[in-house]
């Protein structure tokens, strides 16, 4: 499946999820992309939109390959055969590093905004689309510590070997294209996949309702 831009992948999946509009929903995106996508859906569905902040954590020698990823509240994930290789003190060093900016970025994005209740409701967690999963497990391990009765994961691509993993995770995942033979990255299904800038997520966010708490 091919997609023409974000917009389009979260109108498509906002089709998908619309057993949830009106049902006590809040939609959590992950930026930069998962925004875009999370903002259409959050309107489709008229639930209030909110964020988690997952970071990579590059291999040393290899940068854009994740051995693992923090979220802003410092919920850590690895890969347990990749980090048995590598220096304990510059895992440390790189986790702290990566989860300081999430806390930087989350704190960006929201503004004077809060955070969203999500206890008692179900929480659909977005992203523009999976690849090797680490980072979703991240958002998935954070957004199950605010208290939602439900758990959904939601993106337009994911590889069929990870979704088969992050099934166990969740109580349901919806994908509009879980392929067998994964093109090797999330780009590779969409014909606009150019960067999104931090004001355009904040512009998105902005847009939301006023939040619940205060």
């Amino acid at each position: 499946m091919h997609f023409k831009d974000r917009k389009e992948a979260g109108e498509l999946l906002a089709d998908a999820l619309m057993e949830y509009k009106d049902t006590g929903v809040v939609v959590y995106a992950l930026p930069r992309g998962g925004v875009i996508l999370g903002a259409e859906i959050a309107r489709r569905l008229k639930a209030p939109l909110d964020i988690v902040v997952p970071r990579k954590i590059g291999h040393p020698d290899q940068p854009e390959y994740g051995v693992c990823a923090v979220t802003e509240d410092g919920h850590l994930v690895c890969s347990k055969d990749e980090i048995a290789k590598l220096s304990p003190a510059w895992l440390t060093a790189e986790v702290q590093k990566e989860q300081a900016t999430a806390q930087r970025r989350f704190h960006d994005y929201l503004a004077d905004r809060t955070e969203e209740l999500a206890e008692g409701k179900t929480a659909i967690i977005v992203d523009d689309g999976v690849a090797t999963g680490l980072t979703m497990l991240a958002a998935i391990e954070e957004v199950k510590d605010r208290g939602p009765e439900r758990v959904v994961l939601a993106a337009p691509v994911i590889p069929g070997d990870i979704a088969d993993r992050l099934k166990r995770y969740v109580d349901e995942l919806v994908a509009l294209d879980i392929p067998a033979m994964y093109l090797g990255t999330v780009g590779a299904y969409y014909d606009d996949f150019d960067r999104v800038k931090d004001k355009t997520v904040t512009k998105l966010l902005s847009k939301q309702p006023a939040p619940s708490r205060g």
